[in-house]
């Protein structure tokens, strides 16, 4: 148990420095994305930073959003896999 615990903290400290990473990456990315789509548009009927603010919200609430969440689920599934198949196949 011990062992798993000296291979698993490291691994949780890695994974939130890439989900955190990642997190701000993406909205760094969606936010660039709707800057470009109001500067594209002829005419708006709220200014550019209340479009940005309120695109971010939806994006905030989006499934894209929870996807990222994959980077904590894949690995200590798989981890999770092969502990199992090696111990008890």
């Amino acid at each position: 148990m011990l062992v798993m615990l000296r291979f698993l903290l490291p691994l949780l400290v890695v994974l939130t420095v890439v989900y955190v990473v990642l997190s701000v990456y993406s909205r760094i990315v969606r936010r660039r994305k709707l800057a470009e789509r109001w500067d594209s548009k002829d005419v708006l009927t709220v200014d550019r930073e209340t479009f940005i603010r309120r695109g971010l919200e939806r994006y905030d609430r989006s499934f894209r959003r929870k996807l990222i969440l994959g980077v904590y689920i894949v690995p200590l599934t798989v981890i999770a896999i092969l502990i199992y198949v090696t111990n008890f196949m």
